[in-house]
């Protein structure tokens, strides 16, 4: 059976890139999305480069390849962490809110939270999260987020017009 919608997941890694690191990020957001019926289709690991990690998102969205792109990376006070500035390069429309409750909801957890300069937002019909880069806080954020994410993608592709619940 096919998902309910398709999923990109870009891990954002100078070490994990150079092969120093293991991505452990990435293939909790895989469990995640799939245990959740969404269909996984692209899976990359790219260093922290701006230029390299918008482009990325860009044409996973432009070849609508996915509705929906995760991060996991970049997200700190890192100098070369670079990953909402890359997400807000490849998107058109920004989406504060998914941000601002991922932070909100972790700094119940830790107030280390209020740290995350993650962002969101949607190019064409592909809607961009940057998820934090641990993967207890990528756990905590994505199951906190994904229930509601469904109706917004649904809104996003067409497959819902009327956002009045029943």
């Amino acid at each position: 059976m096919m998902g309910k919608f398709k999923a990109a997941i870009i891990t954002s890694s100078d070490s994990g890139y150079a092969g120093e690191r293991e991505d452990k990020s990435g293939p909790v957001i895989r469990e995640i999305l799939e245990g959740n019926d969404y269909e996984v289709v692209h899976s990359i690991l790219l260093p922290d480069e701006r230029k390299m990690l918008a482009a990325e998102m860009a044409r996973i969205a432009d070849e609508g390849l996915a509705e929906l792109i995760l991060t996991t990376g970049g997200t700190g006070f890192s100098p070369r962490d670079c990953m909402p500035e890359a997400t807000m390069d490849a998107t058109e429309r920004l989406v504060p809110g998914i941000p601002e409750a991922m932070r909100t909801y972790s700094m119940t957890i830790t107030p280390r939270a209020m740290l995350s300069r993650a962002t969101a937002g949607i190019r064409k019909a592909t809607l961009i999260i940057n998820l934090p880069g641990s993967p207890k806080a990528v756990r905590e954020s994505l199951e906190y987020i994904l229930p509601a994410l469904e109706h917004g993608l649904e809104i996003l592709t067409g497959q819902a017009s009327d956002c009045a619940r029943k």
